[in-house]
């Protein structure tokens, strides 16, 4: 169920209507409801996979907390980091490797079976693994205490509108605004209606036109001149840009109008003067995370 379709667009207002009636304690019930429908609607399987790495970093939370040894807090974070990272590599490389492994093996003379599997690749996958794992890390670093109310966790990781494209947001900056009263306001939901009309815009209107045009380019580059490649290397860029750009504006615009604010994932990067600054514009959510969770630690 794409941002930009109609399926989206009525399961958003049938959601949105019965929010707007509801009490706090409802309204999260009701949104963690929609969450697994919306992911599930790409593929139902996928839904037992969320659900299987939203339990693991729940209860690893509370055992890395409740852990009196240092040797044991380190296990715990140990287990939310092996199956979170062991989930995502199955699923994204075991393919990679297994036909890299078969290759070399047969260029050895072996004569050996072709052991890759019929994998799919689970939507938003990457984005939901680093949030979780953020959620454990954070603990361990004393940063901040595990909640025990199982369903606020469940909705922090699956919470649909940045579940399949981010940002990546941080149980610190996610979680209070799941377990505390939303007030929405006029001003607040036409803000969001904004942002989800101009991320639909980029989306559109800009990143769908210039992909034939640049596919056209890439896909027979010996017909076309100098020019042309210089061209719709620009254009990829923008195509890029106004394809994620705009999925996460409208993330932030359907949030927005519940009462939630997730964090800007994009600030004009093309305006960047120098390669350390666009990685600052660039995709932000995941720049800070790697730079919080990977650099500070090494």
């Amino acid at each position: 169920m794409l941002f930009n379709s109609w399926a989206f667009l009525w399961f958003f207002i049938v959601v949105w209507g019965l929010y707007l009636v509801l009490d706090h304690r409802r309204q999260n019930i009701l949104l963690l409801i929609a969450s697994y429908f919306f992911y599930g609607s790409w593929d139902w399987r996928f839904t037992s996979l969320l659900a299987g790495s939203t339990l693991l970093d729940y209860v690893c939370g509370l055992m890395i907390q409740g852990s009196a040894s240092p040797r044991s807090r380190r296990l715990w974070l140990a287990c939310s980091i092996a199956g979170n990272l062991g989930i995502l590599g199955f699923f994204k490389y075991y393919n990679f490797f297994a036909s890299s492994v078969c290759d070399l093996l047969s260029a050895f003379g072996f004569q050996v079976q072709t052991w890759t599997l019929h994998i799919v690749l689970p939507v938003g996958i990457s984005f939901y693994t680093f949030q979780t794992m953020s959620y454990t890390l954070d603990i361990y670093r004393g940063k901040m205490s595990p909640t025990r109310n199982f369903l606020d966790f469940a909705l922090y990781v699956a919470f649909f509108p940045q579940l399949v494209a981010g940002p990546i947001e941080r149980a610190c900056n996610l979680l209070p605004q799941i377990q505390s009263r939303r007030r929405l306001d006029p001003e607040q939901v036409k803000e969001g209606i904004f942002l989800v009309g101009w991320g639909l815009f980029q989306k559109i209107m800009i990143a769908d036109r210039l992909g034939p045009v640049v596919q056209s380019v890439f896909g027979n580059p010996d017909g076309a001149g100098t020019i042309e490649v210089l061209l719709s290397f620009y254009a990829f860029y923008i195509q890029i840009y106004c394809d994620f750009s705009g999925y996460s504006d409208i993330a932030r615009g359907l949030a927005k109008m519940m009462g939630f604010e997730l964090m800007l994932n994009f600030r004009m990067p093309f305006l960047a003067d120098r390669v350390s600054d666009f990685w600052s514009r660039w995709h932000i959510s995941l720049t800070t995370w790697v730079h919080n969770y990977l650099f500070i630690s090494l």
